[in-house]
Order: structure tokens, then sequence, then C-alpha cells
């Protein structure tokens, strides 16, 4: 058996899971949505990533820019499996942005088939 606590919504059920990863029972959930949440954890958890990426003009110039930007904030549209976070970290690290962006701008799409796309979270110009 397995505690969980659900993060679906503000109640915060303490749920337990038990059986097989085929055939999950779920208890304590308040609402249906417990159930779906603690099965995916089991199964398959996945989490929304959240990082930043480099202002291409500050690589450029060694971090000589006039601008105080040197970083975008950036997270991912869906939640990413978990033990693929590392390499979508890596490949977001790499990835270098030109400003001007504006937030919810694709800065990655379609993150290695996943159907996860990294966008800006913040609008930032010249």
């Amino acid at each position: 058996m397995q505690s969980l606590t659900c993060i679906v919504c503000p109640i915060g059920c303490a749920l337990e899971v038990s059986g097989s990863i085929d055939n999950l029972s779920v208890t304590g959930n308040k609402c249906p949505r417990g159930i779906v949440y603690a099965q995916e954890e089991i199964r398959a958890p996945k989490r929304v990533v959240t990082a930043t990426v480099p202002v291409a003009l500050a690589v450029e110039q060694n971090d000589k820019i006039d601008s105080h930007i040197k970083r975008i904030p950036v997270k991912t549209s869906s939640p990413c499996l978990r033990e693929k976070i590392p390499a979508l970290l890596q490949d977001i690290y790499k990835t270098k942005v030109a400003l001007p962006v504006k937030a919810g701008d694709v800065l990655i799409s379609n993150w290695n088939g996943t159907g996860v796309d990294v966008v800006a979270t913040r609008s930032v110009s010249n």
C-alpha cells in the first residue's frame, strides 16, 4: 500500500493506493479526480517543468549587454513524464531566445514527439 496526498484541488485528500499496477484500488478520495491523480502518479508520474532560457544576445556578448534581462522564464504547456525531465531540462538550457518574446510564445515545439511544448511565461522586449 502507498500513501499519497492528492494535489488536484485544495482539499488535499489523504489517498491510499493498493493493488497491482494494472488493477489499482484508491481510497480516501472525496472526488473522482483523486482516483485519476493517484493512478497516474503510480503508473506514470508527470510534472509541469519550469526553468529559464538564456537571451541569445546575452550569450553572444558574454552577458555584456545594456538590458538587465539575461534569461527568460519558461514552462511546459502540459505535464512531462518525470523520467524524461532531465533530458528536457538539458534541451531547455541549450535553447537561446532572441528578443522580443511574448508570454505564450512556443520556444520548443512538440519536444521529442511527446506533445509537450516549452512556452515563454513572460513578455520581454529589447
